[in-house]
Protein backbone atom coordinates (compact mmCIF):
# COMPACT_ATOMS: atom_id res chain seq x y z
CA UNK A 1 0.00 0.00 0.00
CA UNK A 2 1.44 3.37 -1.04
CA UNK A 3 1.58 6.16 1.74
CA UNK A 4 -0.29 9.18 1.67
CA UNK A 5 1.70 12.25 1.04
CA UNK A 6 1.15 15.77 2.03
CA UNK A 7 3.66 18.36 0.48
CA UNK A 8 3.85 21.53 1.50
CA UNK A 9 5.28 22.80 -1.51
CA UNK A 10 1.74 22.48 -2.96
CA UNK A 11 0.13 25.40 -0.43
CA UNK A 12 2.84 28.29 -1.27
CA UNK A 13 2.29 30.77 -2.90
CA UNK A 14 4.95 30.32 -5.17
CA UNK A 15 3.55 26.92 -6.42
CA UNK A 16 1.03 28.89 -8.20
CA UNK A 17 1.83 28.86 -11.85
CA UNK A 18 1.48 32.74 -13.66
CA UNK A 19 -1.02 30.86 -15.75
CA UNK A 20 -3.63 29.96 -12.97
CA UNK A 21 -2.70 33.41 -11.06
CA UNK A 22 -4.24 34.71 -14.52
CA UNK A 23 -7.02 32.47 -14.83
CA UNK A 24 -8.00 33.31 -11.09
CA UNK A 25 -8.11 37.29 -11.23
CA UNK A 26 -10.32 37.09 -14.77
CA UNK A 27 -12.66 34.61 -12.58
CA UNK A 28 -13.22 37.61 -9.81
CA UNK A 29 -13.38 40.32 -12.69
CA UNK A 30 -16.34 38.92 -13.49
CA UNK A 31 -17.88 36.66 -11.17
CA UNK A 32 -21.38 36.55 -12.18
CA UNK A 33 -24.61 36.35 -9.37
CA UNK A 34 -24.18 34.74 -6.62
CA UNK A 35 -26.46 31.71 -6.10
CA UNK A 36 -26.09 32.77 -2.48
CA UNK A 37 -28.26 36.17 -3.34
CA UNK A 38 -30.48 35.01 -5.79
CA UNK A 39 -31.78 31.40 -5.32
CA UNK A 40 -31.85 28.54 -7.18
CA UNK A 41 -34.95 29.21 -9.48
CA UNK A 42 -33.28 32.51 -10.82
CA UNK A 43 -30.02 30.49 -11.07
CA UNK A 44 -31.79 27.85 -13.09
CA UNK A 45 -33.29 30.15 -15.24
CA UNK A 46 -29.92 31.72 -15.94
CA UNK A 47 -28.79 29.01 -17.23
CA UNK A 48 -25.18 28.85 -14.18
CA UNK A 49 -24.80 25.17 -15.84
CA UNK A 50 -25.50 25.38 -19.74
CA UNK A 51 -25.10 21.54 -21.32
CA UNK A 52 -22.43 21.05 -23.25
CA UNK A 53 -22.71 20.01 -27.06
CA UNK A 54 -24.29 15.74 -27.22
CA UNK A 55 -22.87 13.14 -28.03
CA UNK A 56 -24.07 11.16 -31.06
CA UNK A 57 -23.36 7.63 -29.11
CA UNK A 58 -25.20 8.61 -26.14
CA UNK A 59 -28.05 6.60 -25.06
CA UNK A 60 -30.13 7.59 -22.42
CA UNK A 61 -32.07 5.02 -20.74
CA UNK A 62 -34.23 4.59 -16.97
CA UNK A 63 -33.49 1.56 -14.61
CA UNK A 64 -35.31 0.46 -11.54
CA UNK A 65 -35.14 2.89 -8.64
CA UNK A 66 -36.42 3.79 -4.65
CA UNK A 67 -40.14 2.58 -4.36
CA UNK A 68 -41.12 1.47 -7.42
CA UNK A 69 -40.11 4.45 -9.49
CA UNK A 70 -37.37 5.01 -12.37
CA UNK A 71 -33.86 6.74 -12.23
CA UNK A 72 -33.03 8.03 -15.51
CA UNK A 73 -29.08 7.54 -16.69
CA UNK A 74 -26.95 7.88 -20.02
CA UNK A 75 -24.41 6.25 -21.15
CA UNK A 76 -21.84 6.33 -23.31
CA UNK A 77 -19.65 3.10 -23.88
CA UNK A 78 -16.99 2.65 -26.15
CA UNK A 79 -16.49 -0.80 -28.32
CA UNK A 80 -15.78 -4.05 -26.25
CA UNK A 81 -16.03 -2.07 -22.54
CA UNK A 82 -13.65 -3.77 -19.99
CA UNK A 83 -16.86 -2.50 -17.27
CA UNK A 84 -18.66 0.58 -16.46
CA UNK A 85 -17.49 3.94 -14.51
CA UNK A 86 -20.38 5.19 -12.42
CA UNK A 87 -20.66 9.00 -12.89
CA UNK A 88 -22.53 11.28 -10.40
CA UNK A 89 -22.64 14.93 -11.79
CA UNK A 90 -22.01 17.86 -10.02
CA UNK A 91 -24.31 21.14 -9.72
CA UNK A 92 -24.61 21.19 -5.35
CA UNK A 93 -27.41 18.90 -5.25
CA UNK A 94 -29.25 21.31 -6.58
CA UNK A 95 -28.47 22.05 -10.71
CA UNK A 96 -26.71 19.49 -13.11
CA UNK A 97 -28.01 16.58 -15.11
CA UNK A 98 -26.78 13.61 -16.82
CA UNK A 99 -26.96 15.02 -20.40
CA UNK A 100 -24.84 17.72 -19.77
CA UNK A 101 -21.44 15.32 -18.89
CA UNK A 102 -21.09 13.96 -22.33
CA UNK A 103 -17.89 15.45 -23.46
CA UNK A 104 -16.78 14.02 -20.15
CA UNK A 105 -18.33 11.00 -20.39
CA UNK A 106 -16.54 10.52 -23.72
CA UNK A 107 -13.29 11.40 -22.80
CA UNK A 108 -13.81 8.69 -19.61
CA UNK A 109 -14.89 5.51 -21.67
CA UNK A 110 -12.40 6.43 -24.56
CA UNK A 111 -8.93 6.51 -21.94
CA UNK A 112 -10.40 3.77 -19.85
CA UNK A 113 -11.83 0.84 -21.98
CA UNK A 114 -14.81 1.31 -19.13
CA UNK A 115 -18.63 2.39 -20.29
CA UNK A 116 -19.57 5.72 -18.59
CA UNK A 117 -23.04 5.68 -16.80
CA UNK A 118 -23.89 9.27 -15.73
CA UNK A 119 -26.99 9.06 -13.26
CA UNK A 120 -29.99 11.84 -13.32
CA UNK A 121 -30.63 11.74 -9.79
CA UNK A 122 -33.49 13.85 -7.98
CA UNK A 123 -32.42 17.35 -6.88
CA UNK A 124 -32.99 19.65 -4.20
CA UNK A 125 -34.96 21.27 -2.67
CA UNK A 126 -37.81 19.86 -4.45
CA UNK A 127 -36.36 16.60 -3.04
CA UNK A 128 -34.45 16.84 -0.30
CA UNK A 129 -31.84 13.86 1.74
CA UNK A 130 -31.99 11.16 1.25
CA UNK A 131 -33.94 11.28 -2.36
CA UNK A 132 -30.20 11.90 -4.41
CA UNK A 133 -28.26 9.61 -2.01
CA UNK A 134 -31.28 6.85 -2.95
CA UNK A 135 -31.27 7.29 -6.46
CA UNK A 136 -27.45 6.99 -6.47
CA UNK A 137 -27.81 4.07 -4.46
CA UNK A 138 -30.10 1.84 -6.62
CA UNK A 139 -28.30 2.72 -10.12
CA UNK A 140 -24.79 1.69 -8.10
CA UNK A 141 -26.99 -1.44 -7.37
CA UNK A 142 -27.95 -1.87 -10.32
CA UNK A 143 -24.80 -1.62 -12.43
CA UNK A 144 -23.09 -4.07 -9.51
CA UNK A 145 -25.96 -6.70 -11.18
CA UNK A 146 -25.98 -5.83 -14.30
CA UNK A 147 -22.63 -4.52 -15.37
CA UNK A 148 -21.27 -8.06 -17.11
CA UNK A 149 -24.70 -8.65 -19.19
CA UNK A 150 -24.96 -4.76 -20.22
CA UNK A 151 -21.50 -4.14 -21.08
CA UNK A 152 -19.58 -7.45 -21.12
CA UNK A 153 -16.97 -6.80 -18.84
CA UNK A 154 -17.45 -6.61 -14.85
CA UNK A 155 -14.72 -3.86 -13.72
CA UNK A 156 -16.65 -0.96 -12.14
CA UNK A 157 -15.45 2.22 -10.91
CA UNK A 158 -17.45 5.03 -9.71
CA UNK A 159 -16.64 9.03 -8.91
CA UNK A 160 -17.80 12.49 -9.57
CA UNK A 161 -17.15 16.45 -8.91
CA UNK A 162 -18.73 18.18 -5.91
CA UNK A 163 -21.97 17.11 -5.48
CA UNK A 164 -21.27 13.67 -7.30
CA UNK A 165 -18.26 13.24 -5.06
CA UNK A 166 -20.45 13.40 -2.03
CA UNK A 167 -22.51 11.19 -3.06
CA UNK A 168 -20.29 8.67 -4.63
CA UNK A 169 -19.02 7.80 -0.74
CA UNK A 170 -22.20 6.97 0.81
CA UNK A 171 -23.10 4.91 -2.21
CA UNK A 172 -20.05 3.03 -1.74
CA UNK A 173 -21.00 2.70 2.20
CA UNK A 174 -24.54 1.91 1.56
CA UNK A 175 -23.37 -0.97 -1.08
CA UNK A 176 -21.60 -2.65 1.45
CA UNK A 177 -23.65 -2.32 4.64
CA UNK A 178 -27.34 -2.75 2.65
CA UNK A 179 -26.38 -5.28 -0.10
CA UNK A 180 -23.12 -6.59 1.05
CA UNK A 181 -21.36 -5.68 -2.49
CA UNK A 182 -17.85 -4.35 -2.31
CA UNK A 183 -16.93 -5.06 -5.65
CA UNK A 184 -16.06 -1.65 -6.99
CA UNK A 185 -12.12 -1.06 -7.95
CA UNK A 186 -11.67 2.63 -8.10
CA UNK A 187 -13.10 5.42 -6.89
CA UNK A 188 -12.42 9.07 -8.36
CA UNK A 189 -13.49 11.79 -5.84
CA UNK A 190 -13.02 15.24 -6.77
CA UNK A 191 -13.47 18.26 -5.12
CA UNK A 192 -16.42 16.72 -2.64
CA UNK A 193 -18.13 18.30 0.20
CA UNK A 194 -18.03 15.54 3.12
CA UNK A 195 -18.88 17.32 6.02
CA UNK A 196 -22.61 19.52 5.39
CA UNK A 197 -22.11 20.54 8.86
CA UNK A 198 -18.91 23.00 7.04
CA UNK A 199 -15.42 21.95 7.38
CA UNK A 200 -12.89 24.79 8.27
CA UNK A 201 -11.68 25.56 4.59
CA UNK A 202 -15.60 26.10 3.96
CA UNK A 203 -16.23 28.23 7.20
CA UNK A 204 -12.97 30.44 6.63
CA UNK A 205 -13.27 30.23 2.89
CA UNK A 206 -11.74 33.07 1.82
CA UNK A 207 -12.03 33.59 -2.12
CA UNK A 208 -14.82 35.25 -3.21
CA UNK A 209 -15.39 35.04 -6.88
CA UNK A 210 -13.82 31.99 -7.25
CA UNK A 211 -17.34 30.24 -8.41
CA UNK A 212 -18.38 29.19 -5.33
CA UNK A 213 -17.91 30.35 -1.68
CA UNK A 214 -19.08 29.73 2.05
CA UNK A 215 -22.16 31.52 1.40
CA UNK A 216 -23.34 29.86 -1.46
CA UNK A 217 -22.15 26.37 0.44
CA UNK A 218 -24.54 27.22 2.89
CA UNK A 219 -27.42 27.79 0.63
CA UNK A 220 -27.37 24.58 -1.24
CA UNK A 221 -26.82 22.87 2.11
CA UNK A 222 -30.34 24.99 3.38
CA UNK A 223 -32.01 23.27 -0.03
CA UNK A 224 -30.72 19.51 0.48
CA UNK A 225 -30.39 19.57 4.04
CA UNK A 226 -33.26 21.77 5.49
CA UNK A 227 -33.17 20.35 8.95
CA UNK A 228 -29.42 21.19 10.38
CA UNK A 229 -30.06 18.40 12.87
CA UNK A 230 -29.27 16.26 10.30
CA UNK A 231 -26.41 17.73 8.57
CA UNK A 232 -23.61 15.34 11.03
CA UNK A 233 -25.51 12.25 10.10
CA UNK A 234 -22.95 9.87 8.49
CA UNK A 235 -25.20 8.94 5.33
CA UNK A 236 -25.33 12.66 4.34
CA UNK A 237 -21.72 13.70 5.53
CA UNK A 238 -19.68 10.80 5.20
CA UNK A 239 -16.45 12.64 6.75
CA UNK A 240 -18.40 10.80 9.75
CA UNK A 241 -19.04 7.52 8.17
CA UNK A 242 -17.08 4.14 8.69
CA UNK A 243 -15.39 4.19 5.31
CA UNK A 244 -13.35 0.57 6.18
CA UNK A 245 -13.69 -1.83 2.38
CA UNK A 246 -14.29 0.51 0.48
CA UNK A 247 -11.98 0.66 -3.07
CA UNK A 248 -8.97 2.60 -4.02
CA UNK A 249 -9.65 6.30 -3.81
CA UNK A 250 -7.76 9.64 -5.71
CA UNK A 251 -8.60 12.84 -3.74
CA UNK A 252 -8.67 15.86 -6.50
CA UNK A 253 -8.93 19.18 -5.76
CA UNK A 254 -7.53 22.61 -5.56
CA UNK A 255 -5.56 24.73 -3.05
CA UNK A 256 -8.46 27.69 -3.04
CA UNK A 257 -11.45 25.20 -3.31
CA UNK A 258 -13.96 26.02 -0.58
CA UNK A 259 -13.71 21.82 -0.58
CA UNK A 260 -10.16 21.62 0.55
CA UNK A 261 -10.17 20.28 4.22
CA UNK A 262 -13.00 18.16 2.75
CA UNK A 263 -10.63 16.27 0.83
CA UNK A 264 -7.54 16.78 3.08
CA UNK A 265 -9.53 15.45 5.69
CA UNK A 266 -11.36 12.42 3.98
CA UNK A 267 -8.12 11.24 2.08
CA UNK A 268 -6.75 10.41 5.65
CA UNK A 269 -9.78 9.02 7.16
CA UNK A 270 -9.86 6.60 3.82
CA UNK A 271 -6.31 5.54 4.60
CA UNK A 272 -6.79 5.14 8.46
CA UNK A 273 -9.65 2.78 7.72
CA UNK A 274 -7.40 0.36 5.65
CA UNK A 275 -7.91 1.60 2.14
CA UNK A 276 -5.68 2.85 -0.81
CA UNK A 277 -6.00 6.78 -1.18
CA UNK A 278 -3.74 8.83 -3.63
CA UNK A 279 -4.31 13.04 -2.97
CA UNK A 280 -3.22 15.25 -5.72
CA UNK A 281 -3.55 18.91 -5.03
CA UNK A 282 -3.56 21.50 -7.50
CA UNK A 283 -1.42 24.93 -6.39
CA UNK A 284 -4.08 27.85 -6.99
CA UNK A 285 -7.33 25.78 -8.29
CA UNK A 286 -10.29 27.09 -7.35
CA UNK A 287 -13.40 24.70 -7.08
CA UNK A 288 -14.47 23.37 -10.20
CA UNK A 289 -11.56 23.53 -12.18
CA UNK A 290 -11.49 20.59 -13.89
CA UNK A 291 -14.37 21.88 -16.14
CA UNK A 292 -12.97 24.82 -17.01
CA UNK A 293 -10.70 25.58 -19.57
CA UNK A 294 -8.20 25.62 -16.72
CA UNK A 295 -4.46 25.79 -16.90
CA UNK A 296 -4.56 22.85 -14.50
CA UNK A 297 -7.54 20.86 -16.23
CA UNK A 298 -5.95 18.59 -18.35
CA UNK A 299 -2.90 17.56 -15.64
CA UNK A 300 -6.16 16.92 -13.37
CA UNK A 301 -7.99 14.98 -15.74
CA UNK A 302 -5.27 12.96 -17.01
CA UNK A 303 -4.83 11.83 -13.86
CA UNK A 304 -8.18 10.51 -13.06
CA UNK A 305 -8.48 8.81 -16.02
CA UNK A 306 -5.10 7.69 -15.49
CA UNK A 307 -6.01 5.89 -12.26
CA UNK A 308 -9.23 4.66 -13.57
CA UNK A 309 -7.85 2.19 -16.08
CA UNK A 310 -4.94 1.13 -13.94
CA UNK A 311 -7.02 0.37 -11.36
CA UNK A 312 -9.74 -1.31 -12.86
CA UNK A 313 -7.23 -3.23 -14.86
CA UNK A 314 -6.70 -1.36 -17.93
Amino acid sequence: MTALIIDPAWFAPEGVSDETRAFNEAMRASPGPSLASVGVEAMRGAGRMPKPPFSARAESRTIPGPGGAEVPIRVIAPDNPRGAYLHLHGGGLIFGSADAQDPMLERIAAATGLAAISVDYRLAPEHPWPAAWDDAEAAALWLAENVRREFGGDRLAIGGESAGATLAVPTLVRLRDRHGFTGFHAAALTYGNYDTSGSPSNRLNGNPGLLIGAADVAYCSSCYAPDPATRRDPDMSAIFADVGGLPPALFSVGTLDVFLDDSLFMAARWTAAGNEAEIAIYPGAMHGFTLFPHPLAVEANGRIEAFLKARTGG
